[in-house]
């Protein structure tokens, strides 16, 4: 996936999932990948496909638990390699 497409994929996610849990996603830099999160609510529950659809647009995906009991929903692309010399 080329940076412009990568970008696009970065943007639709978030908006899509914006839609979707009604809240702004967490959009996390880290090196070599840029990762969103989502808060798992009821309302998120109710659209589950939709919700998987979404998290399909990246390079991975998962459902992680937190401390506290929460759960939550991240998708992650990764950054395209430079092309070697």
């Amino acid at each position: 996936m080329g940076p412009d497409t990568r970008d696009a994929a970065i943007q639709s996610a978030t908006e899509q999932l914006t839609a979707l849990a009604g809240t702004r996603p967490r959009v996390i830099r880290q090196s070599g990948a840029v990762r969103i999160e989502v808060d798992v609510t009821a309302a998120v529950t109710e659209q589950w496909a939709d919700l998987l659809e979404i998290l399909n647009l990246g390079t991975a995906f998962g459902l992680t638990g937190t401390p506290c009991g929460r759960q939550v929903a991240w998708l992650s692309f990764d950054q395209p390699q430079a092309p070697s010399r």
